[in-house]
């Protein structure tokens, strides 16, 4: 794996069945979301269940760091603020912090 793979994040935010919201970051995007939809002990718990999952949004980051805070940032958004931002109508950079 090229050091430009090692360092690149993804943030994504997947629709479950029962059309709630879940949002997680990882290196490996397809990975990733394989074994969300597998329901393999990989998967997140909150997910277990709720297959079939669909990937509504994703974006890269360069690091770890700019993923986490991203991801908290998102997290924090309300389902409707999620669905803008999947659909492009709210970008990450306008997301103004909570606290």
């Amino acid at each position: 794996m090229s050091e430009k793979e090692q360092d690149t994040w993804h943030l994504y935010i997947l629709r479950c069945r029962d059309e709630t919201l879940y949002t997680g970051i990882t290196t490996d995007l397809t990975r990733r979301f394989e074994e969300h939809q597998s329901n393999s002990p990989k998967c997140a718990k909150y997910l277990r269940g709720r297959q079939p999952l669909t990937m509504i949004y994703h974006t890269e980051f360069s690091n770890k760091s700019l993923a986490l805070k991203a991801e908290l940032k998102v997290k924090k958004l309300t389902a409707s603020q999620k669905k803008l931002l999947a659909s492009g109508h709210l970008v990450i950079n306008e997301i103004a912090d909570t606290h």
